[in-house]
C-alpha cells in the first residue's frame, strides 16, 4: 500500500515529507514551551540583562527558521515540479532564509536600543549614554531601515544578483532622486536635530509661525501639531530647525498685562484704592507670583488715565480661568468702591521665559 504512486510520489514519500513539516511543528512547540518555562525563567535570574533580550527575540526567528528547512526538506524529497522550478524554490529558500536572520538582528538591536538607550527605562538612570522616548523611537526607525537594507543587498548579491553592476544602471536614476530627495534628507537630519535639542517633545505647546498648538507626532519627515480647532498641521521638519519656535509648555511662568483707563472724574484717592485693590486682588489667589504683581500710574492718555497691573500665574496654573476669576473680582470691587473706567480695559497675556 505504501508503495503507491500519488502525483509522481509513493504514498511513502508523501507521508514521511508530512511528518517532516509535523515534527518542525512539533519541535517549533517544545522550543517555545522550553523557552519560557525554562531558559527565560533562569536568565530573568541574572544580573545581565542580556541574555534574557537574547533568547526572547531568538524564538521567533529560530522558529520560522526551523520551519523553512523542514519545507525545503519535505519538498525537495519530493518529484512534483520541474528542475527549472526547484532552482526557483532554492533561490527562494536562500533570500528566506537570510531576511530571516535580518529579521533577528532588527529585533534584537530595537530590543536593546529600547533596554540600554532609553530614558523612561528606570535601570538607565544611572548611565551617561541614554536617549529620551522619541529620540529612541527615531534611531529605531533609522536603525530598523539600515538593517533591512543590508539584509536586501545580501540576500540579492547571495542568489547570484550582481549588485555593483545594479547600481551602476541606477545610477542615472539615483542622480535624480537625490535631487528629488534633498527635502527628504533635509527633513530626517531636521528631525534628528529636534530631538537632540530637545527643542520641543510630544504633548508640549509650540508656536511656529502662524500656527500654535499641542505636538502630537514627531517624525522622520514632518512633525505634526494639533491646533486649537482640533486640527492636525503636519510642518516639514526643516522648516521647524531653519524658523522659530516658541516652546509655551517650558514657559515657567504666564505674564499677564492689563492696561486699565480710568476716567478723569477719578481722584487722586480713588486712583490709590484702585492701585491697592488690582495688587490685594492677585495676591488672594493660588499660582499668582505674590512677589511679581506690579501696578503703576503708566499715562494721561487721550481720554483716560491709565493704570498698567502686571502679574505672573505660575506653570501649573490654568491661563484661563485664573485672569477670568481676577477681572470679575476687580469689576465687584470698583463698582462697590465708585471707581469708573474710561474706556474698555485691555489685557495682554504673553509668556515669560
Amino acid at each position: 500500500m505504501f508503495q503507491q504512486i500519488f502525483l509522481n510520489n509513493t504514498l511513502e514519500t508523501w507521508l514521511i515529507s508530512l511528518a517532516i513539516i509535523a515534527g518542525a511543528l512539533l519541535l517549533n512547540k517544545l522550543i517555545s514551551l522550553l523557552n519560557r518555562k525554562v531558559i527565560l525563567k533562569l536568565t530573568g535570574k541574572t544580573a545581565n540583562r542580556f541574555d534574557n533580550i537574547l533568547f526572547s527575540t531568538l524564538e521567533a526567528p529560530l522558529m520560522l527558521g526551523i520551519m523553512l528547512v523542514a519545507l525545503w526538506v519535505a519538498l525537495n524529497r519530493l518529484n512534483i515540479v520541474e528542475k527549472n522550478v526547484k532552482n526557483i524554490l532554492s533561490e527562494s529558500y536562500q533570500v528566506l532564509a537570510i531576511l530571516n536572520i535580518t529579521w533577528f538582528f532588527a529585533k534584537l538591536m530595537v530590543a536593546l536600543m529600547d533596554e540600554y538607550l532609553s530614558s523612561s527605562n528606570p535601570k538607565n538612570a544611572h548611565r551617561k549614554v541614554h536617549l529620551d522616548i522619541h529620540m529612541v523611537a527615531l534611531s529605531k526607525k533609522t536603525v530598523l531601515f539600515v538593517i533591512w537594507i543590508l539584509g536586501g543587498v545580501m540576500a540579492l548579491s547571495n542568489i547570484g544578483v550582481n549588485i555593483g553592476a545594479l547600481l551602476g544602471t541606477l545610477g542615472i536614476g539615483g542622480v535624480a532622486v537625490a535631487l528629488a530627495a534633498q527635502d527628504t534628507v533635509k527633513n530626517i537630519f531636521g528631525g534628528f536635530t529636534i530631538l537632540m535639542d530637545g527643542t520641543f517633545r510630544i504633548g508640549d505647546r509650540i508656536k511656529i509661525g502662524e500656527f500654535d498648538g499641542f505636538v502630537e507626532n514627531i517624525g522622520i519627515r514632518s512633525t505634526r501639531i494639533r491646533n486649537f480647532d482640533k486640527r492636525i498641521i503636519t510642518i516639514p521638519n526643516y522648516k521647524i530647525v531653519e524658523g522659530a519656535v516658541e516652546n509655551i509648555s517650558e514657559a515657567p511662568s504666564t505674564r499677564v498685562v492689563m492696561s486699565l483707563g480710568l476716567s478723569y472724574s477719578t481722584t487722586t484717592n480713588k486712583m490709590q484704592l484702585a492701585s491697592a485693590i488690582l495688587k490685594q486682588t492677585a495676591e488672594e489667589f493660588e499660582h499668582i507670583d505674590k512677589d511679581n504683581i506690579s501696578v503703576a500710574f503708566s499715562e494721561f492718555a487721550a481720554t483716560s488715565m491709565n493704570l498698567k497691573f502686571t502679574y505672573f500665574i505660575s506653570k501649573d496654573g490654568d491661563n484661563v480661568k485664573i485672569p477670568s476669576d481676577i477681572n470679575f473680582k476687580i469689576l465687584e470691587r470698583f463698582n462697590s468702591s465708585g471707581i469708573e473706567f474710561a474706556v474698555q480695559p485691555q489685557s495682554v497675556i504673553t509668556f515669560k521665559s
